[in-house]
């Protein structure tokens, strides 16, 4: 992989983490077409960028991180959900990863929920994040665990759940941005432990293309962030609906016509 490849994968890191279109469909896409999806660095790479888009939702929301310890602990009692099935069905989840196919349908499947999510969930009762009580951070926490499907978006799934709570979109979505920190760097971290495991080592340009990557995820995420929020307060979700299905699409064109799609 290269530096052009590097920033490319970061853009589309940076914009397709907090937005519900599945960042693993698009990484899929462009990792295939440019043949590097079999490289382990990138497995890597991909995993480890997200570092980047952590850190813009930090820099975003400076304020709410050090405001009280609740806020901490409901992030704690949200994320725990999924680090027990992931934990549990590891093996599983790593089967899933190998198929373009389950990518696909999830797109397509999470794309028709979207197109009729905010017709669905019109009560509004909580709409600001903070609000939010620990019973409602564990439910979230669940549907967090859905995203381990490979092409259901994670932040599609926690906002669904939280608008299914009676979070507003806006709170729905914040939440998901918080909840991202601790999930995102757990997932970090257990690839780079994997990767060395494994026998990987960096080298000294590897290492300079994680750094390009993580700058690029951090400054392109800040923007996707506050794009998507405005976005979705006045829009809702059908729009990313449509998206998901058209991609889903092609994913199946694709592998229809004998392309050979690699899970990164």
């Amino acid at each position: 992989m290269n530096f052009i490849q590097a920033i490319i994968l970061a853009i589309i890191e940076g914009i397709t983490e907090f937005l519900p279109i599945s960042s693993t469909g698009h990484m899929i896409l462009y990792s295939s077409f440019a043949g590097i999806a079999s490289d382990p660095f990138v497995k890597l790479f991909t995993v480890a960028i997200q570092l980047g888009a952590i850190l813009s939702v930090v820099v975003l929301y400076f304020r709410r991180f050090f405001r009280s310890i609740s806020f901490y602990i409901k992030l704690v009692v949200a994320f725990i959900p999924a680090a027990i099935f992931g934990v549990l069905f590891s093996d599983k989840i790593d089967a899933l990863l190998e198929s373009p196919v389950g990518v696909a349908i999830s797109l397509l499947v999470g794309g028709i929920l979207l197109l009729f999510v905010d017709g669905w969930f019109k009560k509004v009762r909580i709409d600001d994040s903070d609000e939010i009580d620990f019973l409602t951070a564990l439910k979230i926490g669940f549907f967090q665990c859905i995203a381990m499907i490979p092409g259901v978006s994670r932040s599609g799934a926690t906002i669904v759940g939280g608008m299914s709570q009676k979070l507003s979109r806006k709170a729905a979505a914040e939440f998901s941005f918080f909840l991202a920190v601790p999930t995102m760097f757990a997932a970090t971290a257990k690839k780079l432990l994997d990767f060395y495991k494994d026998g990987g080592s960096l080298t000294g340009e590897q290492i300079q293309l994680l750094a390009v990557g993580n700058v690029v995820a951090f400054i392109v995420a800040m923007l996707a962030i506050k794009f998507f929020i405005d976005f979705l307060t006045k829009y809702g979700f059908k729009v990313f609906g449509i998206y998901r299905i058209v991609v889903g699409i092609i994913i199946l064109i694709l592998l229809v016509s004998g392309f050979k799609l690699e899970i990164v």
